[in-house]
This record gives C-alpha cells, structure tokens and sequence, in this order.
C-alpha cells in the first residue's frame, strides 16, 4: 500500500502566480519558488539568507524540455542576485533549505552533484551547467542524510510542474501499446506523464502531404535534438520519449495526422481508447 504525503503550499502574497513556499509536514525540506519579476519581494524571505541548492528554470524547447540550471550557495539570495544579472535564459528561481537550517557547504556541494547526475540521467531537461560540479566528499551518514532530502526535492519539484527528476515508470502488460505500419513499428505506454514512446520504436520517414505543418516541425526538432535519427531507412527513438497526447505520439510514428487513441492497440488488438476511455480492459 502506497503511503500518502501532505505538501503544504504557501502564498505570501495570495497570488497563486506569484512566491511560493512549500513543505512538507512530515520532513524538513522546504522550497522557496520564485518568478524572476519577484526576486526583489523573495529578498524578505529568510529562507533566502540559508545554504542550499537552487534551480534556474528557463523556458521549454521546441521538443518541451525546459532549461534548468542547478547551483548551490552558502547564502542564497546572494547568488540568486548575482545570476538575475549575468544569466538571461531564467525565469523561475526554486530554492531548497532545511528548516533546521543545518545544511552545511559539503551537503549542499554534494547535493548539487547528485542533482546534476540524476537530471542528465532522466534526460527531461536542457541542463545549462557548462561543466558538472564537483562532489563533496561524506560520510555514510551525511551521505544518506543528503540524499534523504534529495527524495523529498524531488516530490516538490515534480509537484510544482517540473518532473526533471522523474524516471519512466516500469512497464507493465496493462499499460503497453503497439503502433505499425508500412516501416513504423512503435512500442508505447500510456502514463500520467503522457504517452512516452520508447527507446529503439521505428518511425516512418516519408510523411503524407495532408500532414499538419506542426507534425512536420514536431519530427524535424526531434531530428534536430537526436531524439530521432535515421537508420535503415526509418527513424528510431534514441531514448525513451514522452509526449503530450497518444495523437501527438501517433503522428510522429506514423507520419502524418493520426487519432492516437484509435491508432495504440494492446497486444490483443484494442485500441488504447476502448481499454482506457470506454474500460474494457482484458482480464489477463
């Protein structure tokens, strides 16, 4: 049995687009989100004036993976100053402290590291670091202590709309679904993140002329990104991609317009939409 969290979300101004400050009732992490145009009323925040890590979140590319830098500092609102004059590309500032205030510079050091690592690993983000920081040096209890609040940041982060961190989740038989024809032969899953296509599906080349001209952009970017690459005369999935919609997913695989809701069929042949729309499932 799954245990529930409670996060508690603040808003200092009652502005739901404005700062935010999160935590949890059972841990000690805390977040302090704040749009770039707000940096100067976050400054009152003593939150700010802790070590701790921070992200620098920029808008999404053309294939939705936004651009986030990961950094960390003794004094936060120092170095968020500091970068609201020398880096254009952010937007957003999520700042992560204990509320024991007992983060010491190798936590946070080591922290940053671990961040790093595990968002290059999930490969849901640009990362703008131009070289990856250097990790701090822990005992196994620091260690574990560090990365029990990596856990915790994650939820947060993944809460405030920036699942970076969040690995695909395992397959299962119920939630698995095939696209084919001509050259494209495409496996999928349908997740809460929405429809991700998987390493190694084959994609047709040739697009029909009744395309729509934002499918044809979609799988030129995927191209551009190294998401899609040409092999033997179709395309393959280089990694394990989400998409917005089954239909988005099924155009790209398919190329050309297509209901991914008719086109993604379980092994018995139901289409994703008799199995997840209308709930006829097949007993296994």
């Amino acid at each position: 049995m799954t245990i529930g969290r409670t996060i508690s979300i603040y808003l200092p101004d009652a502005n739901p687009q404005g700062i935010k400050i999160c935590d949890f009732l059972d841990s000690i992490v805390k977040a302090v989100s704040i749009p770039r145009a707000k940096l100067n009323e976050a400054s009152q925040n003593p939150e700010l004036t802790q070590p701790g890590v921070y992200f620098l979140i920029g808008e999404k590319d053309e294939v939705g993976k936004p651009s986030i830098y990961v950094g960390e500092s003794e004094v936060l609102l120092t170095r968020l100053n500091k970068h609201n004059k020398e880096k254009d590309f952010w937007n957003q500032a999520i700042c992560f402290v204990s509320e024991k205030n007992n983060l010491n510079k190798a936590h946070i050091k080591y922290l940053e590291n671990h961040a790093c690592n595990e968002a290059k690993k999930v490969n849901k983000c640009t990362l703008e670091n131009s070289n990856n920081p250097t990790q701090s040096s822990l005992t196994n209890q620091d260690r574990d202590f560090v990365l029990r609040i990596f856990e915790d940041l994650k939820i947060i982060m993944t809460t405030l709309g920036y699942p970076i961190f969040e690995q695909s989740k395992k397959r299962s038989k119920i939630n698995v679904y095939y696209c084919k024809s001509k050259n494209a032969d495409a496996v999928g899953e349908y997740t809460e993140e929405g429809f991700v296509v998987n390493k190694g599906s084959k994609s047709n080349i040739e697009e029909t002329p009744s395309v729509l001209q934002s499918i044809k952009t979609f799988r030129a970017n995927l191209m551009e990104k190294g998401i899609l690459k040409e092999e033997n005369d179709v395309y393959v999935f280089q990694e394990d991609f989400t998409f917005s919609s089954p239909s988005m997913s099924a155009s790209v695989v398919l190329g050309r317009t297509a209901n991914g809701w008719r086109e993604w069929k379980d092994k018995g042949g139901k289409t994703l939409d008799a199995i997840i729309r209308k709930g006829n499932v097949e007993e296994e």
